[in-house]
């Protein structure tokens, strides 16, 4: 069975004159009617009759035409499905996101995308940078915004978006609010909220004892919003890069002596073709400013030192 055999049957069936169905698909006479005979053998008997002059419906095309006008109608549904994935500014596009990611700086350059991309169709998904990059290989994905300490391995191809460095943050009226900075040993004894799910959480607690300093740890949690709203709380202090700290009561501040910095990059499968949506989005978001294009007032609104924000963007890789 073939679709213009379909056509032509529920063409005829619409008119019921065989010329006028022929005209209506712009095809011949003949044409029509050998591929209705062809139809009728594969279906096992006759669609139509012939009575007094007036061509009928028999049973068994009754019966079929609901069938063949679904399936009229699906492929139909997906040729337009395939025309706009074909166009550059239509289609849909799975992009993952690491939860770490702060969502007022990441949220800036979406909605820019958006403007400029109406038509594309764009849906989340939130995970660590492992299952991220599991999701990623298998296609489920299209690209991630994600780090790693040790950088993502073949088939895996990363492109460097911004540097940001890790902050100590703490609720409004803590000690570390009057600092510009705070150093690596000062958080010795410091009752901590620990993020199970920070890519870095290796790295900085090799960091932090390494300057002599032990943290206590009082709170852990998959979830970044329940942590920050604890720290906020005051109910302890929380490691967290600087882009992320953004909660009403909290306030963040450089960790220096030493300072720790994170690559968020844009990673996608090396050799994969790309559709046209994710090419506007890769092209998008290696035209964007990351550094100008708005977040970098963010650690200013979450109380940071004027001071502190300098430093942090001299000693910035």
């Amino acid at each position: 069975m073939e679709l213009h055999e379909i056509r032509y049957f529920l063409a005829l069936s619409r008119m019921r004159n065989f010329t006028r169905a022929a005209e209506s698909c712009n095809v011949t006479q003949p044409a029509l009617t050998r591929a209705i005979q062809k139809l009728e053998q594969e279906m096992g008997g006759p669609l139509f009759s012939r009575e007094r002059g007036r061509i009928r419906l028999t049973g068994l095309g009754q019966a079929l035409e609901p069938h063949l006008a679904e399936i009229l109608t699906r492929a139909d549904a997906a040729k337009h499905t395939a025309r706009r994935f074909r166009q550059p500014d239509h289609g849909g596009l799975t992009l993952g996101v690491m939860g770490s990611i702060g969502p007022l700086w990441f949220a800036r350059f979406l909605g820019a995308f958006r403007r400029a991309h109406p038509g594309i169709e764009t849906t989340l998904v939130e995970d660590t940078p492992g299952r991220l990059s599991r999701l990623l290989v298998a296609g489920a994905i299209d690209s991630a915004v994600m780090a790693q300490p040790d950088g993502f391995a073949a088939p895996l191809s990363a492109e460097s978006l911004y540097s940001e460095r890790f902050t100590v943050a703490c609720a409004v009226g803590h000690p570390f609010q009057a600092r510009d900075a705070v150093a690596m040993r000062e958080l010795d004894g410091q009752p901590y909220l620990l993020r199970t799910n920070c890519e870095f959480r290796d790295v900085l607690g090799e960091r932090v004892r390494a300057a002599g300093a032990r943290l206590v740890e009082r709170f852990r949690s998959e979830r970044e919003d329940w942590l920050l709203k604890l720290a906020a709380a005051g109910l302890g202090i929380c490691l967290l890069p600087e882009f992320s700290a953004g909660q009403p009561g909290l306030v963040a501040r450089p960790v220096v002596s030493p300072s720790v910095f994170r690559e968020v990059c844009l990673v996608t499968v090396s050799g994969r073709r790309a559709s046209a949506p994710l090419e506007r989005f890769v092209r998008a978001v290696k035209d964007h400013d990351w550094w100008r294009g708005g977040g970098v007032a963010e650690p200013a609104a979450n109380g940071s030192g004027g001071a502190g924000r300098a430093a942090a963007q001299q000693e910035r890789p």
